[in-house]
């Protein structure tokens, strides 16, 4: 294929498991620079950023969700926020972060990285927001665990296009 951005998006997987080579402040920069050139309404770009790389802060983190050992395993961690001072809509915001967030993990893809996008960690924001000094102005919105993929052999499949098109007018 020819294009490299259906490429990243065909290829992309959420990749759990980790070698313990450091992900490399360069790269996380230019993770978080994809990121921000998601769309967002009025252009307010609402996202915040918390970049975690220490191994005893990502333990804290690792209490606060089910899947301690992915937080634990990865060598890097990019917590995304909404600044509550930045919302104009929250509907629009917060698709804004998602949209965020798919930028994210497609540069992930595109610099040869892996990870994955963590939810079930939102069940505990308050302790996130705690654990990395933040206060109630910033909405954890997810936890991206990033490392150097442990392997590839992550298998996907989607049903066939006609399941989700309702109608064509």
């Amino acid at each position: 294929m020819a294009n490299k951005i259906l490429e990243a998006i065909y290829a992309r997987r959420s990749r759990r498991e980790f070698t313990d080579e450091p992900v490399n402040s360069k790269d996380l920069q230019e993770i978080i620079k994809a990121g921000i050139w998601a769309p967002s309404g009025l252009n307010n770009q609402p996202w915040r950023f918390v970049i975690v790389t220490d191994a005893a802060v990502r333990e804290q983190l690792s209490a606060t969700t089910r899947y301690s050992h992915i937080v634990k395993g990865a060598q890097a961690l990019i917590a995304v926020f909404l600044d509550q001072e930045a919302v104009y809509d929250a509907t629009k915001d917060h698709q804004a972060a998602g949209a965020c967030v798919q930028n994210m993990l497609l540069a992930i893809e595109s610099l040869s990285l892996g990870g994955v996008w963590l939810g079930q960690i939102l069940n505990n924001k308050e302790q996130v927001n705690d654990i990395l000094g933040l206060g109630d102005r910033y909405e954890l919105m997810a936890v991206v665990a990033i490392g150097h993929p442990a392997h590839r052999n992550q298998q996907s499949n989607r049903k066939e296009l006609h399941n989700f098109i309702l109608k064509t007018l």
